[in-house]
Formats: C-alpha cells, structure tokens, sequence
C-alpha cells in the first residue's frame, strides 16, 4: 500500500540538485516506490519523482493517460530521456502544472513524443514510450530527477509571475 508523505515544494533544495542514481534493487527500493505512488495518488498527481518526498534518488512513478486516452502506470528507475531530432518534433503546447508548485499552471510546449529508457523496480530494463499527457510527463519527471522544475523552463517573466502567485496563494490561504 505505501505510506503518504508530504510533497517537498519549489525552493527546497532537494528540488534544484540532481539526483543520485539507483544501485541496490532491493527492498528498500520497493518501499519507496510504494510510498511514492500513496504519495502521488493521495496528492492527485499524474506523476512523482522521489525528490518531491525529499528522496535524492532517480526514480519517478506516473499514472496517466496518453493522447488516445489509454492509461499507464509504472516506475522508472535511472531514466534517461530520448526525445525526437529537432527537425522532427512535433511540440505540444499545453500547459503543465506540478505538485511541488501546487495551484499554479502555465503554457509550456513539450515534445508530443517522448521515450525513457531505464530500469523496473526490480533492476530490469525498460523502455517507456509515450504521447500526449504521458509523453508531458515522462518529460516532466525526468526533468525532476535531474534537478529541474517546469518553471525553470519557462521565460523569466512567466517564470516571475507564477512564482509570484504562488506566494501569494501561501499568504491569502489558498
């Protein structure tokens, strides 16, 4: 089942240093992903890296649909990210939004595809491919593992601004 724990937020540390990767598949392991999915679940995410429990490890699990609708749902252990040449991405310009920087949403185009090559919970490799929302957030995660947040990805200005009305969401109670 998995114990929840609290989402770590945006100007933690944790959030901004990339994290170290998986060596032991063991039992420990195991826990964490199933803290992490009681985690996301409880937190109404579609995704969750370990660092956003505060955990440095490269592991991220994601419950989500792709562009067709159909769901996925795993955890992917030392990911890296395969995006389409340049010349052949096709982007997404939706918007994203993240646990860590809860209430707030901004435009912020994506590859529509996106595949992940790492390892099962139990040390086996795997390859996750994905469209729409799942290609959005096998992205974002891998983001997240690496020491990134959306935000940082987005013009100063954008960035200023949602950063601005999640402070002030903290101080209205919202």
């Amino acid at each position: 089942m998995g114990e929840v724990h609290p989402i770590v937020y945006v100007g933690d540390p944790v959030l901004h240093t990339p994290c170290e990767p998986v060596t032991r598949f063991d039992g420990s392991l195991a826990t964490l992903v199933d803290d992490m999915f009681a985690s996301m679940y409880a937190a109404k995410g579609v995704g969750l890296a370990a660092n956003q429990i505060g955990v440095a490890l490269r592991v991220f699990v994601y419950d989500c649909p792709d562009a067709d609708g159909v769901g996925h749902v795993g955890v992917v252990v030392n990911p890296t990210l395969d995006l389409p040449p340049v010349g052949q991405r096709s982007l997404d310009p939706g918007e994203e939004g993240c646990l860590s920087v809860p209430g707030q949403y901004a435009p912020l185009p994506r590859a529509d595809f996106a595949r992940v090559h790492g390892y099962d919970a139990q040390g086996e490799p795997i390859t996750v491919e994905g469209t729409g929302l799942l290609a959005r957030c096998l992205q974002h995660e891998t983001d997240h593992v690496d020491g990134y947040l959306y935000i940082d990805r987005l013009p100063a200005k954008k960035r200023k601004q949602v950063l601005r009305a999640y402070e002030e969401s903290l101080t209205s109670g919202s």
